[in-house]
């Protein structure tokens, strides 16, 4: 279909203007008419933040999305441009992106008035039609807004009272867009301020000009809960000004949560086909960033991003790619062992408090890793403690007497697949314990529910385990405790 090139054309087109929170209001009721999926990609919030988001585009509203790192406030924020119009027109040459039928710049305003029916207008696309700021607290009012710029004064001879030797900042010439301030407590009070006559009046002032330029904008902020940052904080009267503020949320299930892993994670097909990775495996590294939100040397206020599982699984996978390609193999499956390559992802990701900075960041990871095989493991087994409270017969029994007649199983990250397997295989009990609680799984799942179980009642104290250079070492408790007694490790 062909578009309009001048005024002329587009007026005959029939073509009507229309606001671009109208704009916004009217694709998305076509999109819920036919049951398009509204946010693609956007796992775990179809019945709490999408809702609160349609409400808010459908009542034209700016909106803040509030809530701690890592829970999708900024890619919700870039795929709002699928609610715009494909394409809209625009006088040629203008700054503010001026609708010929309605134009709010001089530059337009003298456009139409001197070349009338034939001034010449393009066409944009709604990609071009998204502007995101990040909120730091250098941000001038000039680059937001506005300055007078004594330069273009100068060249083109005008005086500082015409509005010409103005330099609009990024909010004016995102005039029909979405416009986008990402962590806006970042942004000092006095900047913030100025956003006051945008958000209820529409328009902006420059200086001292007497100029009222009615912009046609949809804002949408992001930012941290104020009471969780030291940063800095909304102003009242700004967030009075904001229509709808909806919060976000982390995933409130493993479930949901390996989806968004599986989603994001930059897994290549080769690894895929190379690099099998269990159920198991996939949910204790969920587990790890549940773990971290509920820890007590872990800052809650910070958060725990959505980015440390998907940095987790991407290192696992390399840590088990790693050790294929090491051992000369075509195929391996993720083990329980692999899960301590998945450190260096974690350190990043969590902010410690006083007592976790004391432990430091390996050992924080550490204890988490721990504490997700230990909570996963009561979902398959018996209670190890309840057990002993009970006077009930343990079904750890056999191994646990296999380990105190002085037997150590050294396993190490490196082991090719038939050591891997043959160290696991002459553990006593292991295999039928296994099959018990963990029936009807291929024998590779099998072998990592077996390796799964020694990590487990290690850390239920059932049996000791030690760290070695390049793996660990799995012996009899109290052999543990006197070895770490002498070696002076705690």
């Amino acid at each position: 279909m062909s578009r309009a090139k001048t005024l002329g054309e587009l007026k005959k087109s029939g073509y009507k203007s229309k606001s671009i929170k109208d704009e916004l209001r009217d694709n998305l009721i076509e999109k819920i008419k036919k049951k398009e999926t509204i946010f693609k990609g956007i796992i775990g919030f179809e019945d709490t933040v999408i809702p609160e988001i349609e409400r808010a585009l459908l009542s034209r509203h700016n909106m803040n999305l509030l809530g701690l790192r890592g829970q999708a406030k900024t890619r919700i924020a870039r795929q709002l441009i699928e609610f715009l119009d494909e394409y809209i027109p625009v006088v040629e040459g203008s700054e503010l992106n001026d609708d010929p039928l309605n134009p709010v710049s001089d530059f337009a305003k003298r456009e139409i008035e001197r070349l009338s029916d034939s001034t010449p207008i393009t066409w944009l696309h709604r990609s071009d039609r998204y502007v995101e700021k990040l909120a730091t607290p250098d941000v001038s009012i000039a680059d937001l807004i506005g300055d007078v710029d004594p330069i273009k004064a100068a060249n083109l001879k005008l005086s500082y009272a015409d509005e010409r030797v103005i330099h609009y900042g990024i909010i004016p010439r995102s005039n029909r867009c979405i416009f986008v301030i990402n962590e806006l407590p970042d942004l000092q009070p006095r900047i913030q301020v100025a956003l006051f006559n945008i958000l209820q009046e529409g328009d902006i002032q420059i200086r001292g000009f007497k100029l009222r330029i009615l912009l046609d904008m949809e804002f949408v902020f992001t930012a941290n809960p104020e009471d969780y940052t030291n940063r800095g904080s909304i102003v009242t009267p700004l967030k009075d000004r904001i229509g709808s503020q909806i919060l976000t949320h982390y995933p409130k299930s493993i479930a949901l949560s390996k989806k968004i892993t599986l989603q994001e994670a930059n897994i290549n097909q080769q690894q895929r086909d190379q690099v099998e990775v269990t159920d198991l495996i996939a949910t204790l590294i969920e587990q790890v960033a549940f773990e971290a939100r509920e820890s007590e040397y872990v800052d809650s206020k910070s958060g725990v991003s959505a980015r440390l599982t998907i940095s987790a699984y991407e290192n696992l996978v390399s840590t088990a790619e790693r050790r294929m390609l090491l051992n000369g193999e075509k195929k391996t499956t993720a083990r329980i062992s692999d899960l301590n390559g998945i450190i260096p992802a974690v350190n990043g990701k969590i902010e410690l408090v006083y007592e976790g900075e004391n432990e430091g960041a390996g050992m924080v990871a550490k204890i988490l890793l721990g504490k997700a095989i230990r909570n996963e493991f009561l979902k398959y087994f018996p209670d190890p403690g309840k057990l002993k409270k009970k006077k009930e017969a343990s079904p750890y029994q056999v191994i646990v007497d296999w380990f105190a007649e002085g037997h150590v199983v050294d396993h190490l990250m490196l082991e090719d697949e038939k050591t891997y397997a043959k160290g696991l295989e002459a553990i006593p009990g292991l295999s039928a314990l296994v099959e018990k609680f963990m029936p009807a799984q291929k024998r590779n799942e099998k072998l990592a529910g077996m390796e799964f179980v020694l990590f487990a009642m290690a850390e239920h104290s059932l049996i000791g385990k030690s760290d070695l250079i390049s793996g660990v070492q799995f012996k009899d408790l109290m052999g543990t405790m006197l070895s770490d007694k002498f070696t002076g490790s705690d």
